[in-house]
Parts: structure tokens; sequence; C-alpha cells
């Protein structure tokens, strides 16, 4: 298997799929390719190529489970992130790269209101989007930027732990979900007995976790954390709708006073095929957004953002807008990104689509 992720690696590709019946796959800029030149696998070769990268705790909690994340590094190549499943009674594996280093924010050529976002004292900012849209990516970037300009206690909750921060400025404890604690919602409700300054959560499950993170910003502490939603607005409705009815006005008031920023992502094709760039819409959690929240106004929030780049905002097809100005990524490539072919086409002056 290490030799099969050196080959990934070297040929680029984000992802490696392990499959019984077929040859490995790579993801490479966004495209599924099959490997042709290495063999089919059968049940036996697929087995003994995942199995030789886990544990011996790691199998028995898969034969007990059929459901396995964990991270796995091949020095000097790259850290990759394994989920271990099985489908059709086989085994399968996804594979995903993550560089050995941490990257920063001006590499991902992140909008420089981030920033701003990281000196935050307290709040609750989210980074959403699709599986496989960078999430991971640009919190360890904030999270590496805390690290250098900030002296604070940093304790991050991830399942598993991909990028690995060493300490700088700030003392950074990393917590894996199976590992170091047996859930998120576990390990947050011990974290605030751990001094945090700064707390990232991996991923925002369920109600009891996304309540947990608005507690801990009420309560005076920068948390970030991420969703599967695609856009601000949806991210918004996203986390009322996880509570109650009889709840909803309460959190309703707690969001808009707690949230000061969502950025909500997707990655595109680079036009020059090196790799993939962030699209990114970003809300800033202003007065008026704020008080759009508190009266469940989620819908004009769009409205806000569109004109709200004095603040640091933007929608998602201005930023698509701005890659294809720059000649980042093609005009197809943006179109195929976005939520509104229309409206991008009228803000690059293109003709609209029927």
């Amino acid at each position: 298997m290490v030799r099969l992720l050196t080959l990934a690696h070297q040929r680029g590709a984000s992802d490696l799929h392990i499959k019984v019946g077929n040859h490995p796959i790579v993801r490479v800029n966004g495209r599924l390719a099959r490997a042709d030149d290495l063999p089919v696998l059968d049940t036996a070769a697929a087995r003994a190529l995942i199995e030789s990268i886990m544990t011996e705790e790691q199998r028995a909690t898969f034969r007990e489970r059929f459901e396995l994340d964990f991270a796995y590094s091949v020095p000097r190549v790259s850290r990759f992130r394994v989920n271990v499943y099985q489908q059709r009674g086989s085994i399968g594996a996804a594979i995903r790269a993550i560089p050995m280093g941490v990257p920063d924010l001006e590499t991902l050529g992140l909008p420089q209101v981030v920033k701003r976002l990281c000196a935050l004292p307290r709040g609750l900012v989210l980074v959403t989007g699709p599986a496989g849209s960078g999430k991971s990516t640009t919190l360890a970037a904030m999270i590496n930027h805390i690290n250098q300009t900030r002296s604070e206690h940093i304790v991050t909750i991830e399942d598993p732990i991909e990028y690995l921060h060493r300490d700088q400025q700030s003392v950074i404890n990393q917590r894996e979900v199976g590992m170091d604690t047996l859930s998120f919602a576990d390990a947050l409700r011990h974290v605030l007995r751990q001094d945090p300054d700064v707390i990232l959560i991996g991923e925002m499950r369920d109600l009891e976790t996304i309540s947990t993170a608005v507690t801990a910003a009420e309560t005076g502490h920068l948390v970030f954390a991420t969703l599967h939603t695609q856009s601000a607005p949806a991210t918004v409705d996203r986390i009322i709708d996880v509570f109650p009815s009889h709840q909803q006005a309460q959190i309703r008031t707690q969001l808009a006073a707690v949230l000061e920023g969502v950025l909500s992502q997707t990655l595109a094709p680079r036009a020059d095929g090196k790799g993939r760039v962030a699209a990114i819409e970003v809300m800033i959690a202003t007065g008026a957004v704020r008080n759009l929240i508190r009266e469940g106004k989620t819908h004009q929030i769009p409205t806000l953002i569109l004109s709200g780049s004095r603040d640091g905002m933007q929608t998602l097809n201005q930023s698509l807008r701005a890659l294809v100005d720059q000649r980042v990524i093609t005009y197809d490539d943006a179109a195929a990104h976005t939520p509104n072919e229309r409206e991008l086409a009228q803000l690059l002056g293109r003709p609209v689509p029927a």
C-alpha cells in the first residue's frame, strides 16, 4: 500500500479509491481516472492492501463496525485520511492526501477578511461546503495563522487528525475521536475545563455538539467548526433546524449574538491544470446580518452579502468572477460550480444562458 500511495501522490492525486473488481482509482484535479497500468484488485488483494496500513486494534474495530476512519503517514511523501468501509460484502477504501506541511492563508489565496476572523477574541466562525471542498485545509490554515501570531491555548477535536500542528506562539492540543476521546460531543463536554482560548470542532454533527459549540462561544471562547452546507443562509437554517421547535427562538437569539462569520467554499480546477483553488462566499455577522438571523429572515442574507464588500463580504459568484478575471479558472469551470449561472454570466459580461 505504501508504494501505491506514493504512486498516487506522484500522479498528483487528491484521492485514491480501492474497490474489489477494479483497478485502483485516482482523483486528479477533481476528476476520477482508473489506473489501468495497475492490476485489477480481487478480494484478497484489496483486503491485504488496506489492512497493511491498519493496526490490529483498527482491524478489530472494522470487523465490529464495518466502518473506520484514521490517518496514515508515509514519510517524505504525504499524510493521508483513510476511510475504510464495506460494500457488497467486500472491503473498500477512500483515501485522501493531506499535505505534510500546514498551509498558510496566503498560499491558499483566502480573502484578507479571514485574518480578521482569526484575530477575534471570541465567537463562532464556520467553514462550510460539500465533502471534498477543502474545509479542513482552510481551517488548518486559520489555526496555523493564530499559532504564528497569538499566544493562545488551542484545542482541536478531529476525526481523524489531518494536519499536524507544532506549537509556535500558541500551545496546541489535538484530540482525535476514537483515539483520544469517544465522540465530538464527549470531548466538548470536557473541553471547557481544559482552559482553552480557541476550540476547533472538526464537524458539528448533532444537536449536542452544536449546542455546546454555541455555549462555548457565548462563554468567551473563539470556536471554529465545519458543516456540510453550501451557503451562509443554509448554514444558519441548518443550525436552527437541528433544535426542537420550542427551542428555535432561543437558539436564533444565541446564534445571532455569537456567530462572527461563515465561509462557504467549493473547489474548482485551476486553468493551468495544477490542482484546484477555492471559491468562497464570505458572510460577516454585521449588525444587519445579526438582526436577520434573530428575526428568522435568513432568505434576505444574500442581499446583504452582495452589497457587503466594505465589510469583507462576497458572494460565491463574486469570488468565481474574480478567479475567471485573473485567469485562475476557466469560465466553464466557474459555471459548473455556481448556484446561479445567469448571475455569473451577467457579472462577467457573458451571454446569459437560456
